[in-house]
């Protein structure tokens, strides 16, 4: 698509409702089997890229703290139904988000979440190729979120063959990233743990250098499912791995999963 739209309202059919945090956020999205539905990895990157941390051994739920500030102006690229970027504001971890999403139904969708749990004078939906929109908004973003097409092994590009994959190229979001990304912004993504070589090289072939890194394991002994990745345009180096995230342990949701999810 070569241009880009603002989007105040448009088709949107065959979703489920869904709640999220505890029910203190609802989402409509794609009936499974009919689209992209959102799963734990948009909630893990918008918690990841607000800086959020579980509370001390033996310290209620409540202390939860957000180590960031909010960043004035975030973008969500390839945003879907809005569930990274709403995360973001649930967590308040961003002021305002501007959503981009090429597909009509599905930016459709975002910007009906934006109005149901009241947030649309918080958030902007631009219909659009996440680069071209970008383009058009040089250095105005102070946090950019990212949860690109999975792709191939080496390869960076998306499976179609996978039931509700998201096809693209990732060197297309992580150049709309460093496009929109303000001189000191951070742009955070989740990828396929496997495959943090190819998202590093399109980093780092962008000017983005890995700041801040952590693995997210399925359980203790496995090995890591995804990895988020923080990256800054800049000099290399200074790369702080985090703790690894663990989701269950003995069957059970570990505490920090148990927080993020609302349990």
């Amino acid at each position: 698509m070569a241009s880009s739209e603002n989007l105040e309202s448009g088709p949107s059919f065959g979703t489920t409702e869904d709640a999220l945090f505890g029910g203190s956020m609802v989402l409509f999205q794609p009936r499974r089997g009919t689209g992209y539905r959102t799963n734990v990895d948009s909630l893990l990157l918008a918690w990841f890229a607000a800086g959020s941390a579980v509370p001390c051994p033996g310290s209620p739920p409540s202390t939860a703290r957000r180590t960031r500030p909010p960043a004035r102006v975030a973008f969500d690229l390839g945003s879907g139904v809005g569930s990274v970027g709403m995360a973001l504001l649930h967590l308040d971890a961003a002021q305002r988000v501007v959503f981009v999403e090429i597909d009509e139904v599905a930016a459709s969708t975002a910007y009906r979440n934006l109005q149901a749990n009241r947030w649309a004078d918080r958030g902007q939906v631009v219909r659009g190729d996440v680069l071209e929109v970008a383009r058009l908004h040089l250095g105005e973003a102070d946090l950019v979120v990212c949860n690109p097409p999975y792709g191939s092994p080496g390869q960076g590009q998306a499976r179609s063959s996978q039931p509700g994959a998201r096809v693209g190229d990732l060197g297309r979001f992580v150049a709309g990233a460093r496009q929109a990304a303000g001189h000191r912004a951070r742009a955070c993504f989740v990828y396929p743990a496997a495959e943090l070589g190819a998202l590093l090289a399109r980093l780092g072939a962008e000017g983005l250098h890995c700041k801040r890194a952590r693995f997210v394991h399925a359980t203790p002994g496995a090995p890591a499912r995804i990895v988020l990745v923080e990256a800054r345009a800049g000099r290399p180096g200074g790369l702080q791995v985090m703790p690894p995230l663990v989701e269950r342990d003995g069957g059970e949701y570990t505490p920090e999963l148990q927080l993020l999810l609302g349990r």
